[in-house]
């Protein structure tokens, strides 16, 4: 098979099955070879290839690979480089007789020589059996390309046609975050439900879905690049990987085109940083049923995304994310003040209640029976729950969850700076104990990189523990001695903004029980 046979299939629906034997040469080489047409905007630069009409090049302006970087991410490149990542579009026929547009195809520039938001660019290519093909590409303001594809026959034959779209990758992504909590690969909403595919899923098993609304995508931690296909046409969607990953639609059914008329599609295509206002105004303005869900929410989408709202409101108002998770800590405090004033009291009670324990204890030493009746009826005749302190913790549990998801997936959080060493909130905390924070001069190696807010952290919470009862069981008050210092280590890697927040909530939570504590008096008779 040459690299443009179509293959049919299923009666006479074509196939986009190409067989393709590439050269792999970098990539300046590769955007040198076809002459192209560039594309430019406040948000995005790159080009399109008038070989093939391939969207094949493209840069995001406002984003740096590194923090400390001037090189922008590029996201999209030729298909004959090692990392190529593009776009393409078209119509195919189940006739092999016709001569359709293809990869190899040159396509002629009819209007404009650059694309921009007030200028939309305008391709044909005419075949030598009296078919013209075109495609007008218009670009948004932001990251939005809206392709009308048309067909002109002037021929006195009729002919059908199936349009298409397809997103090729040549490789997994580096850098992927391999983390349970964040979808990174293929991803779709067809007919309202909402399809997630890793990469590694793809390789082992095929998937294929048909549908008559909704999109498709292939979705980084930050950035998607996706297709919307023509509106009231019922379409196949596939996943795939043949040495390339593969997410593509085409028409069920063909357009048929009369002899001396014209046939036209519009599809859109958005290659996008995942930025919430983004993502959720083009959900909305190109009503695209859940679009949104681009960026990866999560389960607990109806704690998520309130909470990003919260601190992007902050932002806003405090000019710093940093100062806006304090914000929206104190606000979640306020929240469960009522919850946690219950807990605390009880706490306080049963931290009161702890000599009348230790006298129990001790003289029902050889009874446990009697032991636990007496408790239980201290516990009655003071009214004190021993299980009310782990309510905040339980209820907090599920908020500290959405935090994280929202500084690990949120674009607005990246490479976001607090205030003195913390440069960027969605990375963990760069500095470590085991060299007094930077003080002496030696590296450590990354899994003794234990910043100063993990270590404040554990602190407080140390701090915090000796305000509650102490476990009445010796092997449980050993666990919750090392407790603090257990979590010190497992949130050092975590995002500074999260550790940030859980400081200052212990911070607050500190304040809260010594002010229930001091009023809190229980009196015990022996």
């Amino acid at each position: 098979l040459s690299e443009n046979t179509i293959i049919k299939k299923n009666s006479d629906t074509p196939s986009l099955e190409k067989k393709e034997s590439l050269v792999q040469i970098s990539r300046d080489e590769a955007i040198n070879q076809s002459d192209r047409i560039i594309f430019e905007n406040n948000n995005i630069i790159g080009s399109i290839s008038l070989k093939g009409a391939i969207i094949d090049d493209l840069t995001f302006k406002q984003y740096n690979t590194e923090l400390e970087s001037n090189i922008n991410v590029t996201l999209l490149n030729p298909r004959n480089t090692e990392d190529g990542y593009f776009i393409e579009s078209g119509f195919v026929t189940s006739d092999k007789n016709i001569d359709i547009p293809n990869s190899e195809t040159l396509w002629l520039v009819e209007e404009n020589n650059k694309l921009t938001e007030q200028t939309p660019i305008k391709l044909s290519w005419t075949n030598n059996q009296g078919i013209k093909f075109e495609k007008e590409i218009s670009l948004d303001d932001k990251f939005l390309f809206t392709i009308k594809q048309k067909v002109s026959n002037t021929t006195k034959k009729k002919f059908d046609f199936y349009s298409y779209g397809q997103i090729i990758r040549n490789k997994m992504p580096e850098g992927l975050s391999n983390f349970y909590i964040l979808h990174e690969g293929m991803l779709a909403a067809l007919d309202g439900e909402l399809i997630e595919e890793d990469y590694d899923d793809i390789e082992e098993e095929k998937f294929s879905k048909n549908a008559n609304k909704g999109w498709f995508g292939i979705g980084d931690k930050y950035w998607i690049s996706s297709i919307v296909p023509p509106r009231n046409t019922e379409f196949k969607t596939t996943f795939d990987f043949k040495n390339k990953f593969r997410a593509n639609y085409i028409a069920t059914q063909p357009i048929e085109l009369d002899s001396n008329s014209f046939i036209e599609e519009e599809m859109q295509i958005i290659i996008a940083a995942k930025r919430v206002d983004v993502v959720d105004g083009y959900a909305k303005q190109l009503n695209i049923d859940k679009f949104d869900l681009v960026i990866d929410w999560g389960f607990l989408y109806f704690i998520t995304k309130p909470l990003f709202y919260g601190i992007d409101y902050f932002f806003k108002l405090l000019g710093n994310y940093g100062l806006a998770i304090i914000a929206i800590t104190i606000c979640i405090r306020l929240v469960f003040f009522p919850l946690a004033n219950f807990s605390f009291r009880s706490m306080a009670k049963m931290k009161a209640l702890q000599p009348e324990m230790v006298r129990l204890k001790e003289l029902h030493k050889d009874d446990k029976m009697k032991l636990q009746q007496e408790m239980m009826a201290l516990y009655k005749k003071e009214k004190v729950n021993p299980m009310s302190g782990c309510l905040p913790i339980l209820v907090q549990i599920p908020v500290f969850f959405a935090l994280y998801k929202v500084l690990f997936v949120t674009i607005e959080m990246r490479q976001m700076p607090f205030y003195g060493w913390i440069q960027d909130l969605s990375e963990r905390d760069p500095t470590s104990i085991f060299n007094l924070f930077g003080l002496l001069p030696y590296d450590v190696p990354s899994f003794l990189i234990i910043g100063a807010w993990p270590v404040a952290m554990g602190v407080s919470m140390w701090i915090q523990q000796k305000l509650n009862p102490a476990p009445t069981d010796p092997i449980q008050a050993k666990i919750f001695m090392f407790f603090p210092l257990f979590l010190t280590v497992i949130l050092a890697p975590f995002p500074a903004g999260l550790v940030i927040y859980w400081t200052v909530n212990n911070i607050l939570t500190m304040a809260q029980q010594l002010f229930i504590m001091k009023r809190t008096t229980i009196k015990t008779t022996t």
